[in-house]
């Protein structure tokens, strides 16, 4: 699978622009920021091709990987003809841990 399949695009939220910038607490890398990104991916695509697929295209260093599915949501459309009910398509979403320091800018709001 080539990267522009692994990768749909990235996701710009709230959420993972908080997770951008997030600082962490306890440990040993006390108050260091560690950077995260969010992207869409394939259904098929695995952590390792996520990993490989962000390393090549962005030229970082990808520490951690974690990937969730997510459902799709019922749609309800009314029109003159009646109500019609569909279901999204279901999709996968990663997210990307990078090493201390790294970033993407591409994916900065």
């Amino acid at each position: 699978m080539e990267i522009t399949e692994v990768i749909r695009h990235g996701v710009i939220s709230e959420k993972s622009v908080y997770l951008q910038n997030t600082v962490r607490e306890g440990g040993r890398r006390d108050g260091q920021i560690v950077p995260r990104y969010t992207f869409r991916v394939a259904l098929e695509a695995n952590k390792y091709e996520i990993k490989a697929a962000v390393e090549q295209m962005f030229g970082v260093k990808v520490v951690r990987v974690n990937t969730m599915r997510m459902p799709g949501k019922a749609r309800t459309l009314r029109t003159r003809k009646g109500i019609f009910r569909k279901e999204a398509r279901p999709w996968k979403k990663a997210i990307v841990t990078l090493a201390t320091g790294q970033s993407i800018t591409e994916l900065h709001p």
